[in-house]
């Protein structure tokens, strides 16, 4: 058998794509909240407000730098659609979504709590019991069915008022925020949740800084402090973590992509070192437990100068993640030699396409191998137990009039990742704790702010503008993953 009876299968959500009820049971605003939908080829964009009554919206671009006018804070305005305001209604579904999650055999259910649901302003003294009662009501449920919640305390839910006042996680008055939430619900839901993860794909702080950071402003130097701070924040969490509660165990959650060279030349192989470098110093400083000389000569050549103590270096080399998480979708091809790419019709607006793969209607490419590979070079790295939290395909499903939705396509690229992850498991012997697609049930796209890119094993009636019954239908991959899990991934077929 190649994935032992302690191996545990499930799905993924996030509050801010999933949840709604984003003004209901007393909860407070987010970072997401005031970003609007957007579509393969528009960005979303965040709203804001100046003093003098000024308003706008600044596109928010994966890999671009960000930033608000001068005095601009995030907020909402008439006339934007912002999906997260309801995503597909977990709040008011929850139950018949766990149903289904039980009917499909999960043993964990991982999904993020809207911080801004337990402490409205993100600092307050005292919780919303409003909010602390609805994720008892959740994990209660999933109780009821034997399911484990994995649960995200940050999944690009920053608060909006700790924006606001303080300007994202570049302040460090954010990691006494984060542990009291922190203390907050670990005291609360001790003996009901066991496994945390602190930030969602901490190197969004790089890649998408308000996303990641609630920074308004993205320069190098405040993506540095913020994700210091957050390296802090993580490692006090940790040390909280396992005085409360023995059995707790708190991961890392971090964004890997696998590297390919175009060409066999020096310096692509020099471009996919230096892009793993920016991947992995995350997991360098939260899972190794140290910063690592590159980044630190890094900052020396750019000038970036921390506002750091020596007890924070302790800490992080004191209290490090017990398990590295990660998200992975897809592969992607690096290269000095762009005209050479182009003249081969092998650039596209995503960048360098890979000719030995085939791309979805958004340009990312679909890799058999990718998780193998991901496996084995954190495994090689860390030699910490890892866990799959977020693989799966988006698509603009469609539900025929007979409720039915044909995505073989999904289940053609799930049976291809789940026999990475076993060659990984199998031939090269790495310690895989589980693994939970994304998603669990249909939600809006992170990426695009768009509902047509679906990645469930449940459709949602809802469209990109928030028209819909909302009622569920399960997808043939709802039948086939059920058949997967209780054969515990030996039949793929």
């Amino acid at each position: 058998m190649a994935f032992t009876k302690k191996f545990t299968w499930g799905g993924a959500t996030a509050a801010n794509q999933y949840e709604g009820g984003y003004d209901e049971g007393g909860k407070g605003l987010n970072a997401v909240d005031v970003l609007t939908n957007g579509s393969a080829t528009e960005p979303r964009k965040v709203t804001w407000k100046k003093p003098n009554g000024e308003t706008g919206a600044t596109p928010l671009v994966w890999g671009k730098d960000f930033k608000l006018p001068e005095g601009a804070v995030p907020t909402l305005l008439d006339g934007y659609y912002y999906p997260s305001h309801q995503g597909t209604d977990f709040y008011h579904h929850y139950k018949e979504d766990i149903k289904y999650m039980a009917d499909m055999g999960f043993d964990v259910f991982r999904l993020s709590m809207n911080w801004s649901r337990i402490l409205p302003n993100g600092d307050d003294e005292k919780p919303n019991e409003e909010g602390l009662a609805f994720y008892d009501k959740v994990f209660d449920e999933c109780a009821k069915y034997g399911i484990q919640p994995l649960v995200t305390l940050s999944h690009y839910e920053t608060p909006l008022s700790l924006i606001t006042r303080f300007g994202g996680w570049k302040d460090r008055r954010l990691i006494d925020a984060f542990v009291h939430y922190s203390d907050i619900v670990m005291n609360h839901y001790k003996g009901k949740v066991r496994y945390w993860l602190t930030f969602n794909e901490i190197n969004a702080m790089d890649m998408a800084p308000y996303m990641g950071g609630g920074l308004i402003d993205g320069s190098e130097q405040n993506r540095a402090q913020g994700a210091h701070n957050q390296f802090v924040a993580s490692a006090k969490v940790v040390k909280l973590a396992h005085e409360i509660d023995p059995n707790n165990r708190v991961g890392q959650m971090l964004a890997y992509s696998a590297y390919y060279p175009y060409t066999c030349d020096p310096k692509d192989q020099l471009k996919v070192m230096e892009a793993k470098q920016d991947m992995l110093f995350y997991s360098d400083v939260q899972t190794g437990g140290h910063y690592p000389e590159y980044r630190l000569k890094k900052y020396e050549r750019d000038g970036i100068k921390l506002d750091d103590t020596p007890e924070d270096y302790e800490l992080i080399a004191k209290y490090p993640a017990d398990f590295l998480s990660f998200s992975c979708y897809t592969s992607n091809v690096l290269t000095t030699h762009e005209t050479e790419a182009k003249a081969s019709g092998n650039v596209s607006a995503g960048g360098v396409k890979n000719p030995y793969l085939e791309s979805n209607a958004w340009g990312w490419a679909t890799d058999p191998d990718v998780l193998r590979i991901a496996l084995n070079d954190l495994w090689d790295r860390y030699h910490k137990p890892l866990w799959v939290v977020e693989n799966g395909l988006g698509s603009a499903d469609i539900l025929e009039k007979d409720g039915k939705v044909h995505d073989d396509y999904r289940i053609n690229y799930l049976r291809s990742q789940i026999k990475s992850m076993r060659d990984a498991v199998t031939i090269d012997g790495v310690d895989l704790m589980g693994y939970t697609t994304w998603s669990a049930i249909d939600l809006v796209s992170n990426g695009t702010g768009e509902m047509k890119k679906r990645y469930g094993f449940v459709y949602v009636d809802r469209d990109d503008r928030g028209n819909g019954s909302l009622k569920r239908y399960p997808k043939d991959s709802f039948y086939w993953y059920k058949k997967v899990i209780s054969s515990n991934g030996e039949d793929l077929d």
